[in-house]
């Protein structure tokens, strides 16, 4: 296939022909060897015609030559179909790939397995595309691969391009299925490129999404710039993605719905890292072998508008192990098909946006996973909406931006809001409105930074009433790793400040918004809960407190148990619990509350609920709340 326009079309006589002339572009003419004749590309074409059978017996290996078509294929149990070195085999019957298999659980070549097959069949002979990640290469083998110089045909497994219309820059109304496993549908690494109105099923098992082995849709490398507009992807397999952005890429997809089903893990496997992570580290609270979307990289971007992006568990809309990346999604629907699972995941240095979003997820809706990552929930706005696109240059008409309604985001989570077990901030503005099962944010022994500015609706609705818990955190630390709850007292650290804010402390800011529910620091170690009201009001127990899990000990099996904690409120020792109320702000007090600093503008109040009064003491002695107060030390701030 060349730059120019290539129709393929209903007739399988003539489309094999166009398809296997230019995929064997550049292959050569190699010996076969087995019970067959060698074919080349005419041949081929007219084999569709001729009904030719391969019959492969058991101990026998027939090299591939070139592409090949056929009416019928015999492969014997202990038979071996191959390609030549350098290159893969992929096998379609009626435009569809199948047979393929990877030669064993973490193996990275796949086989055709034996079997009958009948009908249309090519046997396409494509050069292999290597990609490597952690050490490990994957002979990648895809429908299209693309490059800034438009599609390379010698790359291309074409006879699985079904229907519609394939150029050197875009492809249109086409259809990519595969029920064989590690085998994707578009690999675009240079250039520009765009797919629209185009269907991607594939079911079976994928291998690696961090190089996109077995993904819909894979855009690499910085310079690449793909558009992905009116696409439907239907996957089902372990790592078997929709879309990988990585190395760089600048992705935009628009109008498009993506959705990934898990699939049957191998019975052998061991759940491990890299390369060879087809799960979920269990350690964060949920399960799946599957995730989404992925953006990994340096530089990399992906963008999401109008679009559907759902998970049947693990994740949705996901970053992994990045550096000045960009993730966004405007007018979203984000989601969890099952009972657990992520909506969007920021790992690393990565500025995450999520505007007019529906987020329905089973645990969070967000994890942070890394320093440095900055998460906004907010509004669509027309004023974002526009500067996004000059920023991210991504290329939307003024119909476009006129078309895009404006929305505020919505969260509906089964269990959490937003999970830090890495440092980072979010921002959450507009008329967004967080209605979680539990807590709504969950901080693990991290410094989280959060905003929250409701003068325009923003909203935040606590199912079992923590708003913000700090706790140590519970990931064991490796797959095979146990969590055991401490049973000892902490010890108090002299040199640490628990009046004073640092730099790696966890702080909330809330400003114009009605708050009801608990805020709890139970860290052992160093590190203060500093939190901010300004002209806000809020009513619950701001305390130092000891958490508990329901359970002592936390294994994989009990996975569900992390980050699920009662508190007790008691009196700081290492964490600190630092409350300003400024603007006019009101904390109503609902339970004693354990802090080492109060401080209050002239015009901020603390008070009891009607028919109580509100008490404090400073280090042991009764003291009186004053308007412009400023109190340090060990206090209690309790009812009665």
């Amino acid at each position: 296939m060349t730059a120019g326009s290539s129709a393929y079309e209903p007739s399988m006589r003539d489309r094999v022909r166009a398809l296997v002339a230019l995929a064997t572009a550049g292959v050569g003419q190699v010996a076969l060897t087995g019970t067959a004749r060698a074919a080349d590309a005419a041949d081929a074409a007219d084999a569709a015609d001729a009904g030719d059978t391969l019959s492969v017996g058991a101990g026998e290996t027939y090299v591939v030559a070139t592409t090949t078509a056929l009416g019928s294929l015999a492969l014997a149990e202990g038979g071996t179909l191959a390609a030549p070195d350098g290159y893969g085999l992929t096998l379609t019957v009626d435009g569809v790939e199948t047979g393929s298999v990877l030669t064993a659980t973490l193996a990275t070549d796949t086989t055709i397995a034996p079997g009958s097959y009948t009908g249309d069949l090519v046997l396409t002979v494509a050069e292999q595309n290597p990609a490597t990640f952690a050490g490990v290469t994957f002979p990648l083998r895809q429908a299209l691969y693309a490059d800034a110089d438009g599609v390379v045909a010698a790359r291309s497994v074409t006879p699985a391009l079904v229907g519609g219309t394939v150029t050197g820059s875009a492809a249109q109304g086409v259809r990519v299925t595969s029920t064989g496993e590690a085998f994707d549908g578009f690999y675009v690494a240079g250039g520009t490129y765009s797919i629209t109105d185009t269907t991607i099923g594939l079911t079976g098992n994928g291998r690696c999404d961090f190089v996109g082995d077995g993904a819909a849709i894979v855009a690499t490398g910085s310079g690449t710039r793909l558009v992905v507009d009116g696409v439907t992807v239907s996957n089902k397999g372990v790592e078997r993605s929709g879309l990988v952005a990585e190395g760089g890429a600048d992705v935009v997809v628009k109008n498009s719905s993506i959705q990934c089903l898990n699939g049957v893990l191998p019975s052998d496997y061991v759940p491990a890292g890299g390369a060879d992570m087809l799960v979920v580290p269990w350690r964060l609270g949920i399960s799946g072998n599957v995730r989404t979307t992925t953006l990994i990289g340096t530089g990399t971007r992906a963008t999401y508008i109008n679009s559907t992006i759902a998970s049947e568990t693990w994740g949705a809309f996901s970053t992994d192990s990045v550096s000045n990346a960009r993730a966004t999604a405007v007018n979203c629907t984000i989601r969890n098909l099952g009972d657990e699972g992520y909506g969007s995941f920021a790992d690393g240095d990565v500025t995450e946006r999520i505007l007019g979003c529906t987020l329905d997820v089973g645990t969070y809706a967000t994890i942070i996973g890394a320093s440095n990552s900055t998460l906004y929930y907010g509004d669509s706005t027309r004023e974002d909406v526009a500067q996004l696109n000059t920023d991210l240059e991504l290329g939307l008409t003024e119909e476009e931006l006129a078309a895009l309604p404006v929305r505020s985001t919505t969260v509906d989570s089964g269990e959490f809001g937003v999970m830090w077990h890495g440092a980072g901030t979010l921002h959450i503005t507009g008329g967004t409105v967080v209605t979680t099962a539990a807590t709504t944010f969950l901080d693990k022994a991290v410094r989280a930074t959060i905003t929250v500015d409701g003068s325009e609706g923003a909203a935040l609705d606590p199912g079992n009433g923590v708003v913000l818990q700090v706790m140590e955190t519970d990931n064991p630390g490796s797959n095979d790793g146990v969590y055991t709850e401490p049973t000892d007292d902490p010890v108090k650290d002299d040199t640490w400040d628990v009046t004073a804010a640092h730099d790696t402390d966890t702080s909330a800011a809330f400003t114009d918004i009605a708050l009801t529910g608990d805020f709890y620091n139970a860290m052992r170690t160093g590190r203060n809960m500093v939190l901010t009201f300004d002209a806000s009001s809020v009513t619950g127990v701001l305390s130092a407190s000891e958490s508990r899990h329901a359970v002592a000990t936390i294994t994989s099996a009990e996975y569900a148990q992390l980050g699920h904690v009662t508190n007790t409120a008691q009196p700081v020792v290492n964490n600190g619990v630092l409350v300003t109320l400024t603007g006019g702000s009101r904390w109503t007090v609902t339970g004693t509350s354990y802090l080492s600093r109060l401080t209050l503008s002239a015009d901020s109040s603390v008070t009891a609920p009607a028919g109580s009064t509100v008490t404090m003491t400073v280090d042991g002695e009764p003291t009186a709340i004053e308007p412009g107060g400023d109190y340090s030390g060990a206090i209690a701030v309790g009812v009665g």
